[in-house]
């Protein structure tokens, strides 16, 4: 990339992508257009230390999300999180962006999963200070999340969630988890995963029981 083309205001969107599905992408979209982005980040996780179930193989998830975000054209997949070794921590990818555009603005993109648990997340105030944190929410009430799994909210998710921006989202009910479990019941899952992507799982048989 040269210095003309050198992102500004930059969009790092993290997560499984287990599979991509049309609730992501449409973050995607919603967040180049509302935050004016110069360029999306697309970061499928390696090892990821908060899930407790083995992700499908990087390789997969990568390929598949590229075909997702492949129409978009500022989404950029990026494979760091993937080769590098260890669990992967948002904090690391968010300094290495910064010292590789140090001019940038990065913006931390969240789905409402991934919101409801932000305060657990590693090193969170030092997320905090490099990247400005945008969440996905349609309405009021989803601006009020629980900053622990008893559902009562402590300091740091109240402090956290005055400086979230949210991206007002549509109402899409189904989930990763859902589509994986739609899949393994040889249910259809059209419409709910971009059509290069339920291609992609039906010819590498994922999601089938074994």
């Amino acid at each position: 990339m040269s210095a003309a083309q050198t992102p500004v205001r930059l969009g790092v969107f993290g997560g499984a992508f287990d599979p991509p599905h049309n609730a992501h992408v449409a973050l995607g979209q919603a967040a180049i257009s509302a935050l004016d982005l110069d360029q999306l980040r697309v970061l499928p996780t390696g090892q990821a230390w908060h899930k407790s179930r083995p992700l499908t193989e990087s390789q997969h998830r990568v390929a598949m999300s590229r075909l997702a975000f492949e129409p978009i054209a500022r989404a950029v997949v990026d494979d760091r999180e993937v080769r590098r070794s260890g669990p992967s921590f948002t904090v690391e990818t968010l300094r290495e962006l910064k010292d590789q555009y140090p001019r940038a603005q990065l913006y931390l993109l969240l789905g409402e999963d991934q919101r409801r648990t932000l305060s657990s997340w590693h090193q969170i105030d030092e997320i905090a200070r490099l990247a400005i944190i945008c969440a996905a929410g349609r309405n009021a009430a989803d601006q009020a999340w629980a900053g622990s799994s008893t559902g009562t909210p402590s300091a740091l998710a109240h402090s956290l969630d005055m400086r979230i921006q949210t991206l007002k989202m549509p109402l899409m009910p189904h989930s990763a988890t859902d589509i994986r479990a739609l899949v393994a019941t040889d249910h259809n899952i059209q419409g709910l995963v971009p059509s290069s992507v339920e291609r992609y799982i039906h010819e590498h048989h994922l999601y089938r029981p074994h």
